[in-house]
């Protein structure tokens, strides 16, 4: 909540060693249980999805390597610090990341691109500081992979992942679908916002404004946002509602950026008093709204199995069913738009929708920057930025910085902060759209039951694994040749008749 506070960044360092110091004895208990002459007796009263978990854990934890994990924990603050603490003057002001988003939106162009040049500014400007600690952070990895047996972190990262049902091949194949699928529709929707916004050429500074005339922001402060989610979440179900009214209570949110403010937004949770807790950095734009939706998703979710999985492990699943519980409460919600944007609400759901889409091939573009480096973990700064560029090449061939050296170089990949904080942490995403796409598509013809399938999938929390919980959620598989066509098309379909 503030990076500047000396006494709480000791205290943060401080929890980082003493955790990692635990791993000896975390190790101890996981051996206990797996190795227990009651093993099966365990299981059939717990689930095998427990013991799976910790067969995993004693893979990739031990004390051999407690002092890479204690310095990852030391660089990753710092760099949260160094993130959260850049300024850049703009306007006569110094402004933060996203202090600068709402100008980025801009029905000015040239307001518009002063602000792009500005956001540039801030990143190139702490650029070395990055380098030097992702470089860090990435010699680490590879170090504690080594040493616990792996030929590279990648191995590593897909175990303490959880990813037991698919493979780095398998990704790839999913990376390509989306190259063929949604690359070329996003590129179609990229020349109607072109023609839509009267330019000549689209430049990276264009790509957030979708109308000309000034793109959907919410109506009304902070509270006023809150209380009208809590009016949403009331009228869309009995347990939305009782979920909604319980955050607002014990008001369980962070939400208004501040100076030093950890950059961000996501869900947590006090797991002993089964209270889910948002933060996040509202900044004027409709991605208020989309947290009030999006993070709500995750809270829901972990409100449910909260109070109906004893076992707090089991309570969330890993992150390819969990931003399907975000993804899809996006949509669940567009119902109510108006309450939050009035005349504009329309506006607002085709933006949405066309973000959602849009954002596929940079989220597969992460995934393929990380398994990259991690494939050749020397790299220095100028070669991961070259890496980048052809990624970009490769998934976004429209992008345009408008002459930019930095980000023409290569450098857009530093303002993604799960590249430092959450390695290999993003294809989720993509994968979890297209399951969020799946219940949009069958919300529109039968919403009840649509609904009734989603929180199947949120009461069953972590319990089963990723493949076994996509069909207790009623869902196709990504990874299936044709999903995401099939996934995909309806949406497509729709954003080109509405825009």
């Amino acid at each position: 909540m503030d990076t500047t506070d000396e006494y709480y960044d000791k205290e943060v360092e401080w929890l980082q060693e003493e955790t990692a110091k635990l791993i000896p004895l975390q190790t101890e208990w996981n051996k206990a249980l797996t190795g227990s002459a009651y093993r099966a007796d365990f299981e059939n009263e717990f689930g095998k999805q427990l013991f799976k978990l910790m067969d995993a854990e004693l893979l990739v934890s031990d004390e051999r390597i407690v002092p890479e994990i204690v310095e990852q924990g030391k660089l990753t603050q710092e760099y949260s610090k160094t993130a959260a603490q850049a300024t850049i003057e703009f306007n006569g002001e110094k402004r933060n990341f996203y202090g600068l988003l709402k100008f980025m939106e801009s029905t000015d162009r040239a307001e518009r691109k002063a602000a792009f040049e500005a956001w540039a500014a801030l990143y190139e400007q702490i650029s070395p500081k990055l380098d030097e600690q992702y470089s860090k952070l990435v010699a680490l990895r590879d170090e504690s992979a080594k040493k616990m047996g792996f030929p590279t972190y990648t191995e590593m990262a897909y175990i303490a992942r959880r990813r037991f049902d698919y493979t780095q091949e398998d990704a790839a194949k999913f990376r390509e679908q989306i190259r063929e699928i949604v690359t070329p529709a996003v590129a179609k929707i990229r020349e109607k916002q072109r023609v839509r916004l009267g330019l000549d050429k689209l430049r990276y500074y264009d790509e957030a404004l979708k109308f000309p005339e000034g793109n959907a922001n919410p109506i009304g402060t902070t509270q006023e946002l809150v209380d009208k989610a809590q009016n949403m979440y009331r009228a869309m179900s009995p347990e939305t509602g009782e979920f909604f009214d319980f955050m607002k209570e014990y008001r369980l949110f962070d939400l208004e950026t501040r100076p030093g403010k950890h950059m961000g937004g996501y869900m947590t949770s006090f797991e002993t008093y089964k209270a889910p807790f948002i933060f996040s950095n509202f900044n004027g734009t409709s991605a208020d709204v989309d947290v009030l939706t999006h993070e709500a998703g995750h809270a829901f979710q972990g409100y449910l199995a909260m109070r109906s999985i004893p076992i707090s492990d089991l309570t969330g699943s890993t992150a390819e069913i969990n931003e399907v519980h975000s993804m899809s409460m996006e949509h669940f919600a567009y119902p109510w738009m108006e309450s939050f944007f009035g005349e504009n609400a329309e506006k607002y759901r085709t933006a949405h929708l066309i973000g959602a889409i849009e954002v596929i091939p940079y989220l597969v573009s992460v995934d393929e920057f990380q398994h990259r480096v991690y494939a050749k973990p020397g790299m220095d700064a100028m070669e991961r930025r070259g890496v980048w560029h052809e990624i970009e090449r490769k998934y976004m061939p429209w992008r345009d910085y408008d002459g930019n050296k930095f980000l023409e170089e290569g450098g857009f990949w530093m303002q993604k902060q799960h590249i430092f904080l959450y390695p290999f942490y993003y294809i989720e995403y993509a994968l979890a759209q297209i399951c969020a796409f799946q219940y949009y598509g069958r919300m529109k013809e039968d919403r009840t039951k649509a609904w009734a399938d989603y929180l199947n999938l949120c009461r069953a929390g972590g319990t089963k694994g990723y493949f076994e919980l996509l069909k207790t959620g009623n869902l196709l598989n990504p990874f299936e040749e044709g999903t995401v066509e099939k996934a995909t098309g309806h949406v497509i379909d729709e954003i080109m008749k509405l825009y």
